[in-house]
């Protein structure tokens, strides 16, 4: 394990070891505790009872944050014709065809998030080792094949963050920055709890969330009661 460094160390201090806090208490404690010099991400981490080896406990989707994430994010979009327009007209950073497809395999890594038109996924898959490893590929269940590429751009640019079961049962996303105020991290965190809770499987079996904590970017969990967020 890395060694924690100082400012860890004091921040950890802050934190009762076996407490389990209020969401609101928990979002107070990692704005008091965040140190870095930048405006630190602020993280949720579920530990979730499921298998994702099977295919219905996979859970994976996406959802707009009511209070954004504090990052705009930078889309790409492989579409054509009207499409290619509607994309532009909603802030897409850069739209193509063929063109924007040699672009990428030349290198071009500057966006967030790619959005494709199911008709140009036969040739986004050939993308899939240089978008695949970095969780880029387009897929529906976020939202990012679609034919309605308009509201695809337009929930990227609003706060749109997408989650996805790891190998460990462990889902990770952020719910806002550290400069946010408690109320509008809380109302963000309150939204994401409500897609993990309708996302849960019919067939997962046990307690579904063993735990909920959030931390800043660099900084100490600290654990969530469930019951009390939103």
């Amino acid at each position: 394990m890395a060694k924690r460094g100082k400012n860890y160390k004091k921040a950890l201090e802050s934190i009762e070891k076996n407490k389990t806090y209020t969401a609101e208490e928990a979002i107070k404690l990692v704005k008091e505790t965040s140190y870095t010099k930048f405006d630190s991400s602020v993280q949720v981490a579920y530990n979730l009872s499921v298998d994702p080896k099977q295919a219905d406990q996979n859970i994976r989707g996406a959802l707009v944050l009511p209070n954004g994430t504090g990052k705009t994010k930078k889309v790409i979009v492989f579409a054509t014709g009207e499409q290619a327009h509607e994309a532009e007209a909603a802030g897409a950073d850069e739209v193509g065809d063929d063109d924007l497809l040699q672009k990428v395999k030349d290198g071009y890594m500057d966006f967030d998030v790619v959005v494709a038109t199911p008709q140009m996924m036969a040739k986004v898959g050939q993308l899939g080792k240089i978008l695949g490893p970095r969780g880029l590929m387009p897929n529906p269940k976020t939202g990012t094949v679609t034919n309605d590429v308009k509201k695809a751009v337009e929930n990227v640019k609003a706060g749109q963050v997408n989650y996805r079961v790891d190998r460990q049962g462990i889902i990770s996303v952020p719910i806002g920055k550290v400069s946010f105020d408690v109320d509008k991290l809380n109302e963000n965190f309150k939204a994401l709890n409500e897609a993990i809770l309708r996302a849960k499987p019919s067939s997962a079996k046990g307690i579904y969330m063993k735990s909920v904590s959030v931390h800043s970017t660099m900084g100490p969990g600290v654990k969530v009661d469930a019951s009390t967020i939103g």
